[in-house]
């Protein structure tokens, strides 16, 4: 028989020795076959007995749950470097940080206890003992819970601290380090780069000047919108607009005429990336299984809302027909960058996923946005063209057409160039929709085709988006619409402070408020209303048609872009004689109602659709993984790559673990089987 060997020592000795350090030594014989595998379970508890020699013997076997795991990498954090201060390089990070918001077991508390002691020197100053003597009233006061709601959780490895940043930065009052330092470091880039421009350009780049002033109201306008999202949870843009429009009303902002004219372009880079993004949206599986009803739900409620907006502002506001029409152009178009952080939300608790209310009311905004902008530069086209009306009516099936088949070719063309293992095959993509999507835009409205422009933009993404996938990138994590996103966080904040400083609240005409706010609010009911009979003969039941309805109500984007156009052109088309006083009116009351528009649908919508959607839409009882829903999420620079290092970071974190657990002693200890041989004697 086997024999087990212990080993006598004093009980005290435990104190001191962790579990997995603990040994069971079996002796076996040598000689030969046959085996009896005794069960391990039965080992895993202590056995006591005493010896000859007075002392207690103890035999103890370690259990596998009782291994120290803290020198083992994380399944949320991935591989680690031993050596490395941050994290490592990955294919997304927006796709990592929406895991880690669904994770909910880590707590910043934990880490400074010591689950991730290995990242953080200030684990030996803050130990178990000092935070268990925080009182509970303290985390659950309103300060606390304030200051912490401003704080967003470190994806991938927690954030490295030097020592003593707890007792100096206390959390929740302070930032961590990771975001101190990245704030830090972006000021001082800016401090630089402004200090150069000025060096180049003078007196426009010195304190005061018009691009400095630019530049402040673009700054502003970020935080602005930064502190409505964490305060109030509402889009950032409203944020933006409203810093726009008090830096006008208090008089910091007073654009020259030249600035006026880079503001224009502003709007229709702005324009262009949104079209961009709204193209890249679109789900081709999407569209095509449920193509007759996302075009049914995108245009019969444009139309309707339409032509109730110009038949309500000719009537009410005194405006010509075309103008009429242009401005139902504008107002009936809805916005995704509202729509999509609150569907995010309520698809991360699993409301109206089983059918798809999420990818359904993005498809169709995206559809929506394209048809608005469309009959916008279609009409734009006719007001200001010098053409005969024959030749204006022809014109516009003509933009419509021409503009798609450019769009599809050239979204056909970037399949095949550049080559598909190209090393810098994702910034030559970028480029080239950035560039095709530019000339289109800025082209069509040269040669007097104004529509075109906007819709060789949509489909050249969506064709581009297409082919891509099918060449094996994912959709939901595309890296060419994550570099227009980063795009869309630098000119969101120009373009809604821009759009903000053209109102002065002091000549505001009380009876153009009180019309337009009530043109608003009868377009958007009874557009909720068509949206829902609309939705006949899909597999929607009434309370999600409802919801369906109540969700495009909310405006902000296409109308911050396109709101200033027509009075561009009439400041372009000035003679020596200036701009004519009635268009300019016209033109004003355009803006007016379309700023209107943004101030009271956007965060009555955002509202709305948070409220109404618990209610409304049925619940999954597993809420999926939301990958690919980036836009609730800020990107950052490191989601583009233009090598994948994600397999050369792994293997280097392997490596390091290899030899450190090489290195440690002693190594893990395995169970051992134990054996029952016969002797036989001669």
């Amino acid at each position: 028989m086997a024999a087990i060997k212990e080993y006598p020592f004093d009980l005290s000795d435990l104190k001191n020795q962790p579990s997995g350090q603990s040994r069971l030594e079996v002796q076996q014989s040598v000689s030969s076959p046959t085996e009896i595998t005794l069960p391990t379970q039965s080992l895993q508890s202590s056995s006591l007995a005493t010896g000859a020699d007075g002392k207690r013997k103890v035999s103890i076997m370690a259990d596998e749950s009782s291994k120290d795991r803290e020198n083992l990498p994380s399944e949320r954090n991935g591989r680690i470097s031993t050596q490395a201060e941050g994290p490592s390089r990955r294919k997304s990070n927006l796709h990592n940080a929406l895991h880690a918001e669904m994770d909910s077991s880590w707590e910043r508390q934990g880490h400074i206890e010591g689950r991730f002691k290995k990242y953080s020197t200030t684990s030996s100053v803050y130990s178990k003992k000092a935070l268990s003597h925080q009182s509970e009233h303290i985390e659950r006061s309103w300060w606390y819970a304030c200051c912490a709601k401003c704080h967003q959780e470190d994806s991938g490895i927690p954030s490295w601290e030097p020592p003593h940043w707890q007792r100096v930065c206390p959390y929740p009052l302070c930032p961590s380090y990771r975001t101190f330092a990245q704030t830090l470091s972006v000021l001082l880039i800016g401090i630089m780069v402004w200090i150069t421009i000025w060096i180049v350009m003078g007196e426009t780049a010195a304190p005061g000047g018009q691009l400095f002033t630019l530049a402040v109201l673009t700054i502003a306008a970020y935080f602005g919108g930064w502190v409505m999202m964490k305060v109030t949870t509402l889009p950032a843009l409203i944020g933006m607009l409203f810093v726009g429009l008090l830096l006008k009303n208090i008089g910091f902002v007073n654009f020259g005429e030249s600035y006026q004219h880079v503001a224009s372009y502003i709007r229709k880079i702005a324009l262009t990336i949104i079209l961009t993004r709204a193209g890249m949206d679109l789900d081709p599986v999407a569209m095509k299984k449920y193509f007759f009803t996302v075009i049914k739900l995108a245009l019969i409620p444009w139309t309707f809302e339409f032509l109730l907006c110009a038949v309500l502002a000719y009537f009410f506001l005194g405006l010509p027909w075309v103008w009429a029409f242009l401005l139902g152009s504008i107002v009936a178009a809805v916005s995704p960058a509202v729509i999509v952080p609150c569907l995010f939300r309520l698809r991360g608790k699993g409301y109206g996923v089983s059918k798809g209310i999420p990818t359904l009311v993005l498809a169709v905004s995206g559809v929506d946005d394209a048809a608005s902008v469309a009959v916008f530069g279609i009409i734009s086209s006719i007001m200001f063209s010098n053409s005969s009306m024959t030749m204006n009516i022809i014109q516009g099936p003509l933009s419509v057409f021409g503009g798609i088949a450019f769009g599809v070719l050239a979204g056909y063309m970037v399949k095949y160039i550049p080559e598909r293992n190209d090393a810098f095959l994702v910034p030559i993509r970028v480029l080239l929709l950035l560039a095709g999507g530019l000339m289109s835009v800025l082209g069509s409205e040269e040669i007097g085709w104004g529509g075109a422009g906007p819709l060789a933009v949509i489909a050249f993404a969506f064709i581009a988006c297409k082919n891509w996938v099918e060449l094996g990138w994912e959709l939901e994590d595309n890296p060419v619409a994550t570099a227009f996103e980063i795009f869309w966080m630098f000119f969101e904040p120009m373009l809604f402070a821009v759009t903000g400083a053209q109102v002065v609240i002091a000549d505001l005409e009380p009876h153009l408020v009180l019309v337009g706010s009530c043109i608003l609010a009868t377009c958007v009911v009874l557009r909720a209303m068509v949206t829902s009979v609309s939705a006949i003969r899909s597999n929607l039941n009434m309370k999600e048609k409802i919801f369906v309805g109540l969700s495009w109500m909310a405006k902000a984007t296409v109308q911050a872009a396109l709101a200033p156009v027509a009075l561009d052109e009439i400041r372009k088309m000035a003679g020596v004689e200036g701009p004519d006083p009635v268009l300019m009116e016209y033109a004003e009351t355009v803006i007016t109602v379309c700023i209107m528009s943004i101030i009271i649908t956007a965060p009555i919508g955002a509202i709305v659709i948070t409220l109404a959607g618990p209610k409304l839409l049925s619940r999954t009882s597993k809420p999926p993984v939301l990958e690919g829903w980036r836009r609730s999420h800020r990107p950052s620079i490191r989601d583009i790559s233009i090598i994948d290092e994600e397999e050369t970071a792994e293997r280097d974190a392997e490596a390091d673990l290899q030899q450190s657990s090489e290195a440690a002693a002693p190594s893990p200890f395995v169970p051992p089987t134990i054996t029952v041989q016969p002797v036989h004697r001669p």
